[in-house]
């Protein structure tokens, strides 16, 4: 048999000093995309990727095939009501794309085709649908779409009637919102490093653009939005710790936007329009927010009443704000919840759905003056569900569940809440199911644990058809709680970012730990598993606890921490500064160094490793995964598996369709078996 060799990349060393420090990077030259030598570096190691993992083939087909079979491929979603139309989309088996419809309440016309994705999609290697919103006389759609995988989604306009006529509005466009007159649009740009830095205002009739509102600071970016109230513009101005606020009448798109409240250094407020008044989320006082209300006429800070205040262990999230109510998405103990308040006699009450542990928020409810909405919800072992629940009553009803084809049965499976405890005492919940075991078997068993643990976003629960070929082989998969995340709020945030970024990191090593500790698996059967900055958290922890895994899945990680901070001609770069600190100053520069995968990456045993990128992601270089995986070739002592996988057209989230996804998880999940030695 013919013995199969990695690519081995050149060394060019190239160095930089900083704070005393000399850093060398050997592989900098693969950040020359499009280059001969890039190209031909990365297509061999997507060979040697292919070939290492021939053996796994038929487990890849056959893992695709369970896919398809629980899913029902062609479906139509929860239509919802807006402006004498229900709105819905569906989707065809054997074609990639959602479709995007409406049908009149009023007449009997039959479904109207608004965006048909599919056909955007012809001839492209890549498609990803942003968003899109109808003006005022339903004959006017604007939406986005990006073709190359890098986030440069095009703003276009498209005639709702028999022509079908598409105007492109503007390249590089982010988020966008219809006046209440016809014929404006206001949509956000982004400048050269994909932040989002100005405001236009774009006139249908006469086609042409103006500049509103440019945000100097290089810390924040901006976003514009209508209130569901349909009164007013907000733009938002936001950093990762102060935001600002400006409002506009809705009726008059050619106004002057207001200041609500200026900026103040770690000052997080958001706003939203009920009747007669505003409604404030902020953190002032309090660092899981509190909700205040001001008349709309009134918004100096001298007029804003407390109405909720966050209680122990308690985290306010968001508001949404309806005629008569107010739905606050709250966290108690690290779990989400759902109440209701009556804006009329502030009555607040808690939604109780049927699980403790799963994600549940508000669904698409566009509508203002209604006294139903509906509620997304789901769980380890409960598919997808939209809820209608009735704010008066606070009756639920299943309005849909996803339908899992085949075998499944959700008592076959079980949920269990597992708490570490971490180097400095705090406690680290994680979650994890798997099939249940017979009677007096022993727990240990193989373990995909995950994590991610940044900018303070909750790592909630999710249902996975795809996840049953795991847990059916007797697989379990966990997630770790780890701090860096929101799962308990901003201080839950702010004990893992800056410089306390490594108590993520010995966080997830102490779930690690528990998991084998209490004898639910050992380091021959845990294959650990995470994205972009969770791919950072991978790396971490591999260089600082390889013995602790048999298997890594590293998807566009975020390894080469220091010089991408110090890149400020990258996208996000300045606007992270807040997240995990500015390496010009020294004390960060340090401490970045102390936990940069790419910089730590050293000579000793490592796990089975799959580390995969898109060429085109604009969030994580693809060089980034590239050098790191260059430069632990050139170090790692051991013969174990070290892949690299490239995808040449996606972007950071992978693959755009939807089969061409599943794929990318049956190979993912190929790999991870074959780490436990599960074959088939």
């Amino acid at each position: 048999m013919t013995a199969i060799y990695p690519p081995i990349a050149k060394r060019i060393p190239k160095k930089k000093h900083l704070h005393g420090c000399t850093l060398s990077d050997d592989f900098a030259w693969l950040q020359n995309k499009g280059t001969k030598r890039v190209t031909e570096y990365l297509l061999a190691e997507n060979k040697y990727t292919t070939r290492m993992m021939a053996p796994s083939e038929v487990l890849q087909k056959k893992l695709y095939r369970e896919f398809l079979s629980r899913i029902k491929q062609t479906d139509t979603d929860v239509p919802y009501r807006y402006r004498g139309y229900k709105y819905y989309s569906r989707t065809v088996k054997g074609k990639d794309y959602p479709i995007y419809c409406r049908k009149s309440l009023k007449s009997r016309t039959g479904e109207q085709v608004l965006i048909d994705v599919n056909r955007l999609a012809a001839g492209k290697s890549f498609t990803g649908f942003g968003d899109f919103d109808i003006n005022v006389d339903n004959n006017t759609l604007a939406y986005s779409v990006d073709f190359s995988g890098f986030r440069e989604y095009s703003l276009n306009l498209r005639k709702l009637d028999k022509t079908g006529a598409d105007i492109r509005v503007s390249d590089h466009a982010r988020s966008f919102s219809w006046s209440l007159d016809q014929n404006y649009l206001f949509y956000v740009k982004e400048d050269d490093a994909k932040r989002a830095s100005q405001v236009w205002r774009y006139e249908v009739d006469t086609n042409s653009h103006v500049l509103i509102f440019e945000e100097p600071d290089a810390l924040f970016s901006l976003s514009v939005e209508r209130t569901r109230s349909e009164q007013y513009i907000i733009i938002t101005s936001q950093s990762a710790t102060t935001t600002e606020a400006r409002f506009l009448s809705a009726a008059n798109p050619t106004g002057v936007f207001k200041i609500f409240r200026r900026r103040k250094k770690g000052h997080e407020y958001y706003i939203d329009h009920g009747v007669g008044q505003f409604f404030i989320l902020s953190n002032e006082r309090y660092e899981n927010f509190r909700l205040l209300a001001t008349p709309e006429n009134k918004t100096n800070k001298r007029h804003w009443v407390e109405w909720v205040k966050p209680g122990r262990d308690t985290v306010i999230d968001s508001i949404d704000v309806f005629a008569k109510w107010i739905v606050l998405e709250t966290r108690y103990g690290g779990l989400p919840r759902i109440e209701v308040m009556s804006i009329k006699d502030k009555r607040r009450v808690e939604i109780l759905f049927p699980e403790k542990v799963a994600s549940i928020s508000l669904g698409h409810n566009v509508e203002f003056d209604v006294d139903n909405i509906n509620i997304e919800y789901e769980s380890f072992i409960t598919p997808d569900t939209i809820y209608r629940l009735n704010l008066k009553t606070k009756r639920l009803v299943v309005l849909k569940r996803g339908h899992v084809k085949g075998s499944f049965k959700r008592k076959d499976y079980e949920v269990e809440i597992l708490t570490a405890t971490a180097d400095d005492g705090e406690k680290i919940p994680i979650s994890l199911v798997r099939k249940k075991l017979p009677k007096n078997s022993k727990k240990n068993q193989p373990v995909l644990l995950s994590g991610y643990g940044s900018y303070g976003y909750p790592n909630d629960v999710y249902f996975s058809s795809a996840r049953l070929s795991l847990l059916d082989r007797g697989v379990a998969y966990a997630i770790a709680h780890v701090r860096g995340g929101g799962e308990k709020g901003q201080v839950w945030h702010n004990e893992g970012k800056m410089l306390k970024k490594r108590n993520t990191f010995t966080d997830f090593i102490a779930c690690a730990e528990k998991l084998i500790s209490a004898n639910y698996t050992d380091a021959s059967k845990l294959v650990i598993q995470g994205g972009s900055a969770g791919g950072l958290l991978m790396g971490a922890v591999v260089n600082l606890r390889p013995e602790l895994f048999c298997g890594v899945i590293a998807d566009v990680p975020f390894v080469d921490v220091v010089n991408t901070m110090l890149d400020e001609t990258l996208p996000l770069t300045i606007g992270e500064f807040e997240e995990w600190g500015n390496p010009k100053i020294a004390r960060y520069f340090k401490y970045m160094l102390s936990y940069s995968p790419y910089d730590n990456v050293q000579p000793q045993h490592y796990p089975h490793m799959l580390v995969q990128t898109s060429l085109n992601d604009s969030q994580v270089m693809y060089w980034e995964p590239a050098k790191y995986v260059a430069k632990m070739r050139h170090n790692k002592l051991d013969d174990r598996v070290l892949l690299l996988k490239t995808n040449m057209d996606a972007g950071h989230g992978g693959a755009s369709g939807r089969y061409d996804f599943l794929k990318e998880i049956a190979f993912e999940y190929a790999f991870a078996l074959g780490c436990f030695a599960i074959i088939k």
